[in-house]
């Protein structure tokens, strides 16, 4: 019985996204080819450790979003873009809680929204203070550096 637990345990961890190791490793596999939070941030780069990953680095899908943030939309999805994202993974930094808004970026061949968003902080609507990037729906972050160039 207390192996079926274990391996029941260790599927959950693993589905979550859970390092059991205890080497604090990340772990993780991208994917998507766009870089991710910097090696050793673990999930929990709230002190700002973050990995830069500029435009022409990003999928070109996300080009037009961050246009659209600068002109203050239209957004493709306005019922959701644009709308307040709560950082409670409590990866990005601590900040109030209408901070950061988040903006989606298509991911070709799919139905949905998928997992790819750019999350923008404090400033204005059309001048955001801080600019990131997530493939995998704010499991991890980079800063994009150049949004605004």
């Amino acid at each position: 019985m207390a192996v079926a637990g274990g391996i029941a345990l260790v599927a959950v961890a693993g589905w979550l996204g859970v390092d059991l190791s205890g080497d604090g490793a990340d772990g993780g596999s991208e994917t998507s080819g766009a870089p991710t939070q910097a090696s050793g941030a673990a999930g929990t780069a709230a002190d700002g450790n973050y990995e830069t990953c500029s435009v022409d680095t990003l999928p070109r899908e996300a080009e037009p979003v961050v246009e659209d943030i600068l002109a203050g939309g239209p957004y493709e999805y306005p019922g959701e873009d644009g709308g307040h994202f709560g950082n409670y993974e409590g990866i990005l930094p601590d900040e109030r809680n209408s901070y950061y808004r988040s903006y989606t970026v298509d991911t070709p061949g799919l139905n949905h929204r998928g997992e790819r968003r750019i999350v923008v902080g404090g400033g204005t609507e059309t001048d955001p203070d801080v600019w990131f990037y997530s493939d995998d729906h704010y499991e991890s972050f980079c800063l994009i550096p150049d949004a605004e160039e």
